[in-house]
């Protein structure tokens, strides 16, 4: 599979064909659990769908259909052919290749409602030979006709129960459909699929990747175990990956990690992928679960015959056994002994004696940042450390284009500090930011603390300080009894405080052209409305915004999904070091007489923008540091991507003077 498969009118899952009664009951079902279905054109060039399992295919012409989308994330969709009363139900599908095969469907089955339907009696008397023709590609025309005919549909009075639906077959004919709200950028298919709301029809998007990152996801494709790690090479190294080795593709913080895990996880089958992460909010970011919930074992700390027993328990045994692809991200907080245990652990489930029981790994983080968290007694022992590491993964690769920060001599700072040099320039531009004035607009620096308490304390004080009404906001969960749960995974908190001047920060992207990004800093200038008043920011971006709450969905314990309705909104008078990973923040000032673990400055500093936004206070050189064991691994890890260079120039001379 490459990128270009992304865009092709086919996809490849598992497909249940229902034929319905009068009353929408379905009479009789096949189901296909490898099955092809295709886009294209009969005869008669009407759009037609292509069911194959690879030996004898069924084509459904596409006339009057509904398409139900809920829960087109998870790789699920359904479309019902009226008036033939066929439903057919897709499952296991790559969410990206889905999202973008039912918005060509969608764009070209709007604009065929143009051209004159075929009858009965010119089918009979055409005589024109049965053929099936793969459908061309989007043009900008059949956009163009898809909207003329959707603004027909807009200035006649809607019909209650037509069109599509995302709550079900039967569900427009049980209620009438509500207004939808406002989709982030994420789900901004999804609400193009509503019937309410009937918005313009768009160009599908290709998968904006740059060369790197699409090199990075062709090898995921092609079944390779990829570990993606920070790493200083230079860009002729990342050519040359050592023989036998750990895959490892490195992210300097603002590369577009979490943006191509996420079209990792979205080129995967949904029922064979689990995506996991170190930390619950990590894992919130990419759609998963931590990897503790997945492993079912506790701790670990148990001796391994008992991590094997809690494995095979009902629901984690199952976990276990569907696994195929496991993406594990922020490895470098995993403890080493920990990564063994479940190494052990799969292959004993497995029952295979292939490394990690033949789970393909897709392994992300930078040991460079954040390491695992032990007890004060405990040496840390980081994953590369453990036994299986380099059993268990084969290629090294890199992504070396800084994104976040422009600067390049912020760029060429942060990495010095990320290996733990600390030299006279960079003391002198980290000293001369202490008098860096970054407040404007009434936007002031957010305080990165490196212990959560002094965090809950400057925020819960600098909020009494303010004069005015306290608005309290509380989330909207599936199940409160789980809020816990939701608490160490969700980006926001079960209860949201806020007065008018209450310094925050957005969780989550809501509309990136215009700068409202997760970790955007703003004020709180008032609020609006009389039932529930909703805040109103003033963002440093310049947008002045009315922030509605917003929906996030999260993996638990046994595969069970849960959600939380809240305020996409965080007090920002000071945020952890911790909490801080994966933000861009605009304006961040940052003390470092208390650090305490080795890449915590780095993790610090790399959430500034740049130098002009960034206020560093108590600086002392002593708080950067990189741990002496890291460093001996990548420098390993470079020595080995120099020899295997060097063994393929001969080959790569001979090409050149051919």
């Amino acid at each position: 599979m490459n990128l270009a498969d992304h865009l092709s009118p086919e996809i490849q899952s598992s497909v249940a064909i229902e034929y319905l009664n009068a009353s929408g009951q379905a009479i009789k079902r096949k189901v296909i659990r490898n099955a092809f279905t295709s886009l294209g054109r009969n005869e008669f060039r009407e759009l037609v769908l292509q069911v194959s399992d690879g030996k004898l295919p069924q084509n459904f012409i596409l006339r009057q259909i509904q398409i139900f989308t809920r829960f087109i994330r998870d790789g699920k969709s359904s479309i019902v052919l009226r008036p033939d009363n066929v439903q057919l139900l897709i499952s296991n599908c790559p969410s990206d290749k889905l999202k973008h095969f039912m918005k060509t469907l969608m764009i070209k089955h709007e604009a065929g409602k143009s051209e004159k339907p075929v009858n009965e009696r010119m089918r009979l008397l055409s005589g024109l030979p049965r053929v099936f023709e793969t459908i061309s590609p989007i043009q900008r025309k059949d956009v163009e006709q898809a909207n003329e005919m959707r603004a027909k549909v807009n200035t006649q009075t809607p019909v209650k129960g037509k069109g599509l639906s995302n709550r079900g077959p039967n569900a427009a004919n049980r209620c009438p459909q509500k207004r939808p709200r406002t989709a982030s950028a994420e789900n901004s298919l999804i609400s193009e699929l509503r019937p309410s709301k009937k918005p313009a029809l768009t160009m599908p998007q290709q998968l904006q990747l740059s060369t790197e990152q699409s090199m990075v996801l062709s090898t995921v494709l092609s079944g390779k175990n990829v570990f993606f790690t920070g790493n200083a090479a230079s860009p002729a190294e990342q050519l040359f990956p050592p023989c036998k080795v750990s895959a490892s593709v490195s992210f300097f913080p603002g590369t577009g990690k979490s943006y191509l895990l996420k079209r990792i996880v979205g080129a995967l089958p949904p029922k064979s992928t689990y995506a996991t992460a170190s930390t619950g909010v990590a894992a919130c970011h990419i759609g998963g679960t931590t990897l503790h919930a997945f492993a079912g074992i506790g701790s670990g700390k148990a001796p391994l015959e008992q991590c094997i027993e809690l494995a095979k328990r009902p629901g984690v045994r199952q976990h276990w056994i569907s696994c195929r692809h496991l993406i594990i991200d922020e490895i470098s907080m995993v403890e080493g002994e920990f990564f063994d245990k479940l190494e052990a652990v799969a292959r004993a489930v497995r029952g295979r004696d292939e490394p990690f029981g033949g789970i393909q790994l897709i392994i992300c983080g930078d040991f460079l940042q954040l390491p695992p968290v032990t007890q004060a007694s405990s040496q840390t022992k980081f994953c590369f450390q453990s036994k299986s590491w380099r059993r268990c993964l084969h290629l090294t690769m890199e992504l070396t284009e800084v994104r976040r920060q422009t600067d390049k001599k912020f760029i060429s700072l942060l990495q010095a500090v990320r290996l733990g040099r600390c030299t006279e320039e960079v003391t002198r531009q980290l000293l001369l930011t202490g008098n860096n004035k970054i407040e404007r607009d009434g936007i002031l620096a957010t305080r990165l603390c490196t212990h959560k308490d002094d965090v809950d304390l400057t925020n819960e004080r600098r909020l009494q300080q303010l004069s005015g009404e306290v608005h309290k906001y509380d989330a909207l969960d599936s199940d409160p009894m789980l809020a816990k749960t939701v608490n160490a995974q969700c980006p926001v908190g079960d209860q949201i405080l806020l007065k008018k001047g209450a310094q925050v920060m957005l969780t989550k992207n809501l509309d990136v052209a215009r700068g409202l990004v997760n970790g955007a800093r703003g004020v709180v200038v008032g609020f609006e409305g009389t039932e529930r008043p909703l805040p109103k920011v003033r963002f440093l971006c310049g947008v002045l915004e009315v922030i509605k709450p917003e929906r996030w969905v999260i993996k638990a314990h046994g595969g069970v999904y849960l959600s939380r309705q809240q305020l996409p909104l965080k007090l920002a008078w000071a945020i952890s070091i911790h909490k801080s990973q994966g933000m861009t923040l605009d304006c961040v000032e940052i003390s470092l007489s208390r650090v305490f673990e080795s890449g915590q400055a780095y993790v610090a500093l790399s959430r500034a923008r740049s130098l002009e936004g960034l206020r560093v206070m108590d600086f002392d050189p002593k708080a950067v540091n990189a741990n002496p064991y890291v460093l001996q691994f990548y420098a390993r890890l470079k020595k080995e991507r120099a020899l295997y260079q060097t063994s393929l120039d001969p080959y790569l001379g001979g090409k050149e003077n051919n």
